[in-house]
């Protein structure tokens, strides 16, 4: 069966995606059957299948709802501020409280699975490219010093998936809130004027 494009989705349809993200971020997925999703979510399989055509694309789908979802709210969090650097840190603080509920089986499951793995490297990629803009934002106005910034998103890009996987709390103990807080102290201090 073929899925459902996220614009025609029917109210139910929307509720069980959020239910399935819910799920997922605190459970992870691939321990799920559609059976088990079924019965947690009180819906029937063909109800699942709508969709998406099966397990693993369903699993895709709701990682890809997360993300969509997750850039959305850190991108508006972050637009409100005029100073860059603040900007930044704005940015980088949402972008914690973004990924705050994903617990550590969803990231091991995301670490797994090559499309929902796929899905989070290409957030994580636009993530970076967001916070280069914004240095180069603040850079062209005065309020940090001239860096390269390729180098700066390289580095913000390795520390963002170091952090999503995991690694990060594992060598350091920190959160990743904490570590996403850590990120932007670093950054500011090490190009601000």
């Amino acid at each position: 069966m073929g899925t459902t494009d996220e614009r025609s989705l029917t109210a139910r349809q929307a509720q069980l995606l959020d239910q399935l993200e819910e799920l997922f971020l605190a459970e992870g997925f691939a321990g799920f059957t559609l059976d088990d999703l079924a019965d947690r979510l009180h819906c029937s399989k063909s109800t699942l299948y709508a969709l998406a055509g099966s397990k693993e694309q369903l699993a895709a789908r709701v990682v890809r709802h997360f993300f969509r979802r997750a850039a959305a709210a850190v991108e508006a969090q972050a637009v409100d501020e005029d100073d860059p650097a603040l900007r930044v840190t704005a940015y980088l603080a949402a972008v914690a409280r973004a990924l705050a509920p994903a617990g550590p089986a969803f990231h091991r499951d995301l670490d797994r699975f090559e499309p929902a793995r796929a899905v989070y490297e290409r957030h994580t990629a636009l993530a970076a490219e967001r916070v280069r803009e914004l240095v180069d934002e603040g850079v062209a106005a005065g309020r940090f010093r001239r860096v390269h910034p390729a180098l700066v998103a390289d580095t913000v890009t390795t520390l963002m998936f170091r952090i999503g996987r995991g690694e990060t709390g594992r060598a350091t103990g920190l959160s990743d809130a904490v570590a996403y807080r850590e990120l932007a102290a670093l950054l500011l201090h090490g190009i601000s004027r």
